[in-house]
């Protein structure tokens, strides 16, 4: 049985549904046994009748929905609920196509639960999930690397200055799309901005805010080896959007596929050369697993790599079209990476008894 895991309590929710669904229409097409596991914002797992729409979910899971437990140790996995009479049934999972945006389905907590019930999943490892959910880790990985990169200061009560001028972006140092991003003159009002923007409540990150600077995306995925996407220029709906915010990129009907871009961006050949060789740069520094999105920002003279996006709106289906890569190839190599790498890499090396052995009681250790 296929797993397809989405939802979960992350600002990115209903985003996640949407990608969850359209993955979940597609493998049902093409497999006999595939669960829909709804992660709902409560924090709780369903699994979901089959073809079920978006807005089955507006009040919460779907009638029809059956419990789920989540059980670890030597009986670790997911499990149907049996209810007073039932017995509880546990759900054989050969791989979990995880469909999740944001917050724990996209920062390594999912990923760190699948791997201790030892179900193979899809998508970034603990590690490169969690590197690329932390702007300033990713920033100092990007500059370590000698990538371009703007600027990004923590920000915080105490800070009383900042390395460039305003005005500033301020962006949730936890956090995908830009849900919580804010635009600034000054630095007194980017701290109060900490106070009454409740998404950087975790940590905020500062950069200098470049109008000059437009979006190019490009997709990359892993297996069954390095591939890039077309490079994409995705459209602001307004001139006088100061960021390419949440609405420009999911409110539309299908994620980022129903989104205003330009695809191929028109750039010149050098250019585009550019953008892919930071591209697989980035996916190196990332552990790239799975697919991902990686943004960055430029104007005719200047390029910097920005984020990464480790699950994308829509798994980025829409940008692989040179060459074509249909939604099913990849679902279908995405499960095939799951199963044959997988991402749980747990050992206990070293643990041969020999300190335990030679130790002295613990309570001369605390003397």
């Amino acid at each position: 049985m296929l797993g397809v895991l989405f939802g979960g309590p992350s600002p990115e929710h209903d985003i996640s549904i949407l990608t969850g669904l359209l993955a979940l229409r597609e493998l049902n097409s093409s497999h006999d046994d595939v669960a829909g596991l709804y992660w709902t914002k409560a924090g709780s797992f369903v699994m979901i009748p089959n073809n079920v729409e978006a807005e089955s979910f507006v009040d919460g899971p779907p009638k029809g929905s059956t419990e789920l437990d989540v059980r670890l140790g030597a009986t670790s996995g997911f499990y149907v609920v049996g209810g007073r009479l039932g017995r509880d049934r546990h759900l054989s999972l050969d791989a979990v196509v995880v469909a999740t945006h944001g917050g724990p389905g996209e920062d390594g907590t999912l990923q760190g639960l699948l791997d201790s019930m030892n179900i193979p999943y899809t998508g970034p490892h603990v590690a490169g999930a969690a590197l690329g959910m932390d702007k300033w880790a990713f920033g100092a990985a990007v500059c370590a690397a000698e990538l371009p990169s703007l600027p990004r200061v923590l920000l915080t009560e105490e800070t009383t200055d900042l390395p460039f001028p305003g005005p500033y972006i301020l962006k949730p140092r936890f956090g995908g799309s830009s849900i919580g991003i804010d635009v600034v003159a000054d630095l007194p009002t980017a701290r109060a901005r900490l106070r009454t923007n409740t998404h950087f409540e975790r940590g905020c990150v500062v950069e200098p805010y470049r109008p000059d600077l437009s979006d190019i995306q490009v997709a990359v995925r892993s297996f069954p080896q390095l591939q890039l996407s077309a490079i994409e220029r995705p459209i602001r709906s307004s001139e006088n959007r100061e960021i390419l915010d949440y609405r420009d990129k999911y409110v539309g009907g299908e994620g980022m596929v129903s989104a205003p871009r330009e695809l191929p961006a028109q750039l010149s050949s050098a250019r585009a050369d550019e953008i892919r060789m930071l591209t697989k740069k980035v996916a190196e520094i990332a552990m790239l697993r799975g697919v991902a999105r990686i943004d960055f920002l430029m104007n005719d003279s200047e390029l910097y790599v920005n984020e990464i996006n480790t699950i994308p709106g829509s798994l980025s289906k829409h940008l692989f079209i040179e060459p074509p890569v249909s939604f099913s190839s990849l679902l279908g190599d995405l499960v095939a990476e799951a199963t044959a790498h997988p991402a749980r890499r747990y050992s206990t090396a070293g643990a041969d008894g020999l300190v335990l052995r030679s130790a002295q009681s613990i309570a001369s250790k605390l003397a």
